[in-house]
């Protein structure tokens, strides 16, 4: 939509749902029995997580996951409510409602959204699906360019911002124990759920955070962004956290020398001269990723992988002709480890390409 004459924004909110259903019979006196009716399936929903992405997050401590610890007695409190009808409920030795232990996969599922999207564990839906998708966003400004001192020294310049947050079950199942018990108790105490999830994802990226994106009327073009990302995978199987998450800069630079003369007979004209721009482009970059494991049980994060990489690619084309064009390109990257089991590594790619273009 367009808010303003140079203001764009577009929004997309999206929800997948796909559910297979398989169910067996058998035959009594002419009779069809259901034996085991079975549903799987996985889901996906666009949220917002924006209330937690700033916030303090490192091997050492995790606000948001603090949250999610605390978040668990007051979820496991509201589930007790409602399966007791407020009658009076025991404890664990944990002080969680007997069924409802802290590492329930009814209780900690959420939590953990609660936690992470920066909602109140009061209110968050206790399901294990979401009904309405929270749309995303893609923001674009060049009104910069109706001011005067723009006019006279760019011939382009924007800002844009973009962010995506989705929240997913790779796939679930019908619990059979359920379908035979619904009051039946699992291994670790707790009330069998109806369906099962090994494990859930939150996916955020801000693709770019911010980017500035200009051309000057002599030709140098200049590109900066930032860009932020983060996963997080909640495990049902082992009571683990594990978020990866990553940060980048981007700088990039960029001239056109003109009516560039070099004889060749590769010219397409009698004259054997060939008059033509060379367009070099610089991108510098850098980019820290990290991978903490958190343990819901007992204060012991992990720092268990990630790197840091530095890279600059540069480029440079010559057109010889209307439909063939010779590029050279360099892509330099090194990369380290941020734990001490892995070497660094460096990858150089270079060299020249021919591109022929068959059309008019």
């Amino acid at each position: 939509m367009d808010l303003f004459p140079d203001l764009k924004i577009d929004m997309v909110a999206d929800r997948m749902f796909a559910d297979n259903f398989s169910e067996q019979y058998d035959v009594t006196s002419g009779q069809y029995n259901s034996r085991s009716p079975y549903n799987s399936g996985n889901f996906s929903i666009s949220t917002v997580l924006i209330k937690t992405s700033f916030s303090t997050s490192d091997e050492n401590s995790s606000s948001a996951f603090q949250n999610l610890r605390e978040n668990r007695l007051v979820v496991a409190d509201r589930l007790a409510n409602n399966y007791y009808g407020g009658t009076p409920f025991a404890r664990d030795l944990d002080g969680f409602p007997i069924g409802f232990g802290k590492n329930s996969q009814a209780v900690l599922l959420p939590s953990f959204l609660a936690a992470y999207t920066g909602s109140d564990a009061s209110g968050v839906s206790l399901g294990i699906f979401r009904d309405i998708p929270i749309p995303n966003w893609t923001a674009k400004y060049s009104g910069l360019m109706r001011y005067k001192f723009f006019k006279d020294t760019f011939k382009r310049f924007s800002l844009q911002h973009s962010y995506k947050a989705s929240y997913t079950i790779n796939a679930f199942r019908s619990n059979l124990d359920y379908a035979l018990n619904p009051n039946g108790i699992d291994a670790g105490g707790n009330l069998f759920s109806k369906t099962i999830a090994s494990n859930i994802n939150l996916v955020e990226q801000f693709n770019p955070l911010m980017r500035v994106d200009f051309e000057m009327k002599n030709a140098f073009k200049f590109l900066a962004e930032m860009k932020k990302d983060r996963a997080l995978s909640m495990s049902f199987d082992n009571n683990l956290l594990t978020e990866v998450k990553g940060l980048e800069y981007v700088v990039g630079v960029g001239y056109r020398f003109k009516d560039v003369t070099i004889a060749s007979k590769l010219a397409d004209n009698p004259s054997g001269v060939i008059k033509s721009d060379i367009n070099i482009k610089t991108d510098f970059s850098y980019r820290n990723n990290q991978t903490i494991v958190r343990h819901l049980d007992y204060n012991n994060n992990q720092l268990a992988g990630g790197q840091n990489i530095w890279s600059v690619k540069l480029t440079a084309d010559y057109s010889i002709g209307t439909n063939l064009t010779v590029i050279f390109y360099y892509d330099h990257s090194f990369s380290k480890a941020v734990i001490s089991t892995s070497f660094p590594m460096t990858n150089i790619r270079t060299g020249f390409t021919l591109r022929y273009n068959f059309g008019n």
